[in-house]
């Protein structure tokens, strides 16, 4: 049986993998887990707007107060709301049911500390230690000691302004599109750019519990580029389910991606010399143009792993400001302690606003290389750390690109998918490399 926790909580198929009983389990171990010896701790839960997220909640509440625990309902709020409501509410943990950017039948619940910060590997280890050992060990309190659960009011309200008094920005006098994606930004970010005085067309922002991320936010920016265009905005912005993510596109229709936005927001930084160690942090899926254009400026980039975890873990680490990945994921640690989709767009208008400066020359600082990038499905993406055969066409690839390129071979974090990626200048290479790689995983792992 492989590991519970994936690089984003526990992720499945909901009512399938991920099911109301270990919902459950997971509410009752993770508390014990978390807050130990605690009489009545206190746990955030937040949601998308998912129709599985209320059986899920429902098992997760009922483990939580199983053990003694209040359960304090945020209702639908970006996954960034619960990392900030759990520190501001100084409460013991926050829990997030969300499979982001995933599609309808997938869901997912994730946990932060009582700093707003998600879990490290070994506090993940210890909750799945319990659920699937040591779950009969936990206390059954009883009479006046089992758990309540509580709403908290206006949740969206109180992140709203958390976010707004960061801001200090006036966007009069700009149009801008925003997606959405029928998820928990669809009650918020519209919002939050009103206030700061945008003209706003919002879209895909009528979520009915199946519409979540069909055809639509930051896994389909040709959406957003299509809308912009027809109505003539100056800009546009496109979120992701639990709206911890966003890319945007300028008023001619150029999609922008989260690497390009960590250059806009990044150089900014370095020039006003408010950038620690003239450092950003990126994974090793963002693209070579990057650390070009940090390098022209005096600057540097350091990649980890992909998964937001590894970007954070090295900007703590480091002491460093700000992170992300090509996705649109993105911490400004002087923000928020998780990436916030919402934050990132105030932090790209704020540099679109006070440079008086197009989103699309503002993105053309970044020279990206070719890049494709392939998802093949497999029926167990565990084996590929052990094929050799792909393990040696890697190495051979690798070998003979040289410094004018690379691949990058990898299993997703969040689904049954192995990821091919290649970054060459030719674009004939580029294409066999990715078909021949397509056809070994497809033979190799299928």
């Amino acid at each position: 049986m492989g590991r519970l926790f994936g690089t984003d909580g526990v992720r499945g198929t909901a009512n399938k993998e991920l099911t109301p009983e270990m919902a459950f389990q997971l509410g009752r171990a993770g508390t014990a887990s978390l807050v130990k010896d605690k009489t009545r701790p206190q746990i955030v839960i937040g949601r998308d707007t998912r129709i599985s997220c209320d059986m899920l909640e429902a098992g997760l509440i009922a483990g939580i107060c199983s053990v003694g625990g209040d359960a304090l309902l945020a209702g639908i709020v970006p996954t960034p709301a619960v990392a900030y409501l759990t520190k501001d509410m100084e409460a013991d943990a926050g829990i997030v049911i969300s499979a982001s950017h995933n599609p309808v039948e997938d869901n997912g619940i994730k946990f932060f500390h009582k700093d707003g910060f998600k879990l490290p590997d070994a506090m993940e280890d210890d909750i799945e230690k319990t659920v699937r050992s040591d779950l009969e060990k936990i206390k059954r309190p009883i009479g006046p000691n089992v758990g309540r659960v509580v709403p908290i009011g206006d949740a969206a309200g109180k992140y709203i302004q958390y976010v707004l008094s960061k801001a200090e920005l006036d966007l009069d006098g700009l149009k801008i599109v925003v997606d959405c994606a029928n998820g928990a930004a669809s009650f918020i970010a519209p919002k939050v750019y009103e206030q700061l005085g945008a003209e706003v067309i919002p879209i895909n922002n009528s979520p009915d519990g199946i519409n979540i991320n069909l055809q639509c936010g930051s896994t389909f920016p040709e959406v957003l580029k299509h809308k912009v265009l027809e109505i003539g905005a100056d800009m546009g912005l496109t979120h992701d389910g639990d709206a911890d993510r966003v890319l945007a596109c300028d008023h001619m229709g150029n999609v922008i991606d989260g690497d390009q936005i960590m250059a806009i927001c990044g150089l900014d930084l370095l020039r006003k010399k408010e950038l620690p160690k003239k450092t950003i942090v990126a994974t090793v899926m963002s693209n070579l143009g990057l650390d070009i254009a940090f390098r022209k400026e005096g600057g540097k980039v350091v990649r980890t792993k992909v998964g937001d975890r590894y970007v954070l873990e090295e900007m703590r680490k480091e002491g460093l400001l700000m992170g992300g990945e090509q996705s649109g994921h993105i911490i400004f640690l002087n923000q928020n302690t998780t990436g916030d989709g919402i934050v990132t767009a105030i932090q790209l208008l704020k540099v679109v606003s006070e440079s008086k400066t197009k989103l699309r020359d503002l993105a053309s600082q970044v020279e990206k290389l070719p890049q494709t990038l392939v998802n093949i499905k497999v029926e167990n993406k565990e084996a590929l750390e052990e094929n050799q055969k792909i393990k040696e066409a890697v190495n051979d690839i690798t070998e003979s690109l040289g410094e004018q390129g690379r691949i990058l071979v990898r299993p997703s974090g969040t689904e049954p998918k192995v990821r091919i990626m290649v970054e060459c200048g030719d674009a004939d290479k580029m294409d066999k490399i990715i078909d021949e790689m397509s056809s070994l995983i497809r033979s190799e792992l299928c």
